[in-house]
């Protein structure tokens, strides 16, 4: 049954292709999993952020919103493509000069900015090497840092996710609260600054 339900939702062996993303940014989404409630707890005014494959901006156009005109958010995607469609939809609500738009390859992030805030939703189950990634983010996030990881329910299993944890924990970052988002698996990850981590 579990190789069955691995196919049909094709676990780990997929790229989402960008034009399925307008089937994503929809108004029953919105109810469901409110971009706004889930990523404010974690943003102030200022803050300079990774969203991590982006989509077409479910998340990125919130997130320039709540970190205001002195932040930014860098949308960072393997697909052109979704970097355009996110564009045109940040130019209509206005908050296109507060985003970078920032086109990686599937294996190196390359992201040189240290950030406040990264959000990976829905998306690390496509990295083929977990363990390079999350030492990319680890990078590239300032001390006291936060990441908000999020997988989806139906491609990722509760020991893939738990495993995934682990690998993060394994990398640097400290677990601190499991947010409940619908129909995901979520964990909120911290870089401590390093004389914290040195006392743990």
């Amino acid at each position: 049954m579990g190789r069955i339900a691995d196919f049909i939702f094709a676990r780990n062996k997929h790229v989402c292709p960008w034009w399925l993303c307008f089937t994503f940014d929809n108004v029953f989404r919105k109810i469901l999993q409110d971009p706004v409630e889930i990523i404010q707890p974690y943003i102030k005014e200022g803050d300079k952020i990774l969203d991590v494959g982006p989509g077409m901006g479910y998340f990125t156009i919130p997130l320039a919103r709540l970190t205001g005109s002195k932040g930014q958010v860098i949308a960072a995607d393997i697909q052109e493509k979704m970097l355009l469609a996110l564009k045109k939809r940040a130019e209509r609500a206005g908050v296109n000069e507060r985003i970078i738009l920032h086109l990686c390859s599937s294996d190196l992030l390359d992201v040189r900015e240290k950030v406040d805030f990264i959000l990976a939703f829905w998306m690390l189950h496509e990295v083929p090497d977990k363990h390079r990634f999350l030492n990319e983010l680890f990078g590239a996030l300032k001390e006291n840092g936060t990441f908000l990881l999020v997988e989806p329910l139906m491609h990722v299993t509760k020991t893939g996710f738990a495993e995934t944890v682990t690998l993060a924990l394994k990398t640097g970052f400290t677990l601190g609260k499991r947010p409940r988002i619908f129909i995901s698996r979520a964990a909120l990850l911290v870089k401590l600054a390093e004389n914290e981590r040195r006392e743990l």
